[in-house]
């Protein structure tokens, strides 16, 4: 192999690198997300089984606000671009759990990627030592 190819396989490496890195950072992101609406879930069953219970409210910079919610008080859902609609905890609930449903398939499209890029970097490592290792002289 020459150096060139050498050359090309080590940049070709370090671009799998870059995007296994990515991927990993992905993958961390949808399952933060799966978390939180979880939480969310959670949240809501509670407030729907307790509804005179008190919740706190976040305000920002770690203030919080006691409050009391209503029997039927509505729940309001980010629904993406900037976007929030009022949803009964019935809607609430099928509208997160449809979300964790659908971040779940990206989060094992995204583990599958990345498994496959471990195993192209793999390879790319194993064709390197086989370039680093000196010829062994045969016996005549």
């Amino acid at each position: 192999m020459s150096e060139e190819q050498a050359q090309q396989l080590l940049q070709q490496m370090q671009m799998l690198e870059n995007m296994f890195a990515e991927l990993s950072q992905k993958e961390n992101s949808i399952v933060n997300i799966i978390r939180d609406a979880n939480s969310a879930i959670k949240s809501i069953q509670e407030l729907k089984a307790n509804p005179d219970s008190e919740s706190l409210v976040p305000i920002g910079m770690g203030t919080f606000i006691k409050t009391k919610s209503m029997p039927d008080e509505k729940i309001v859902v980010n629904v993406g671009a900037g976007v929030a609609i009022e949803k009964d905890h019935d809607s609430a609930l099928n509208y997160l759990e449809s979300k964790i449903k659908e971040l779940e398939v990206a989060l094992q499209e995204t583990n599958s990627q990345r498994q496959q890029i471990a195993a192209n970097i793999e390879q790319g490592k194993q064709q390197m030592q086989q370039i680093m290792q000196p010829p062994q002289n045969k016996p005549q």
